[in-house]
């Protein structure tokens, strides 16, 4: 069986815990903080990830860490998942519980990347669209690249949109190319 679909499992199993006991928002929350701490940390990751630590030390770093900093759930998840020698599957878990949850609460991710910083105003049109087109509550990442010269380059899912000058000019340069052979 895949990571992903054990993590999935197990993220399913987390979110009916916490729509059970009533701690959705804060074990999202915990999540939330756990996928940032991986991220900005890689040598936990490769902690976590490593047969040839034992539990008790993974464990302990894991206490040390988050003891404190999340709900006594998440802490006993944690602590399940360790000793039960699934403490590899905790980041992909943690990822997979925040997906979950963006699906239960209709919660789109759009990326807008473009030339410029976006205006006020043009964001909030792009939001307003997304938020049309899907129906759901729209988080919006933005991102800079002046390679693109003008226009943006819109992502929802595994839907793109791009209107940026770099690719209006690559598919010019294209047709040219077809066309005078």
């Amino acid at each position: 069986m895949s990571e992903l679909t054990v993590a999935s499992r197990y993220a399913k199993s987390l979110i009916d815990l916490a729509l059970e006991k009533d701690t959705l928002e804060a074990t999202k929350q915990d999540m939330t903080f756990f996928v940032q701490t991986l991220k900005a940390n890689t040598q936990l990751q490769a902690v976590l990830r490593n047969p040839i630590i034992s539990h008790d030390k993974k464990l302990k770093v894991l206490q040390g860490i988050f003891t404190g900093k999340v709900a006594p759930s998440t802490d006993a998840f944690f602590k399940i998942m360790v000793t039960k020698s699934r403490a590899e599957l905790l980041y992909p878990t943690a990822q997979e519980f925040i997906n979950q949850y963006n699906i239960k609460k209709n919660i789109v991710k759009a990326t807008v990347v473009s030339a410029t910083p976006l205006s006020e105003a043009n964001r909030n049109q792009i939001i307003s669209e997304v938020k049309s087109l899907s129906g759901g509550e729209v988080v919006l990442q933005e991102k800079v690249d002046a390679a693109l010269i003008g226009g943006f380059v819109l992502t929802v899912g595994d839907r793109q949109i791009d209107t940026s000058v770099a690719s209006s000019l690559q598919k010019l340069k294209k047709d040219f190319a077809q066309k005078v052979i």
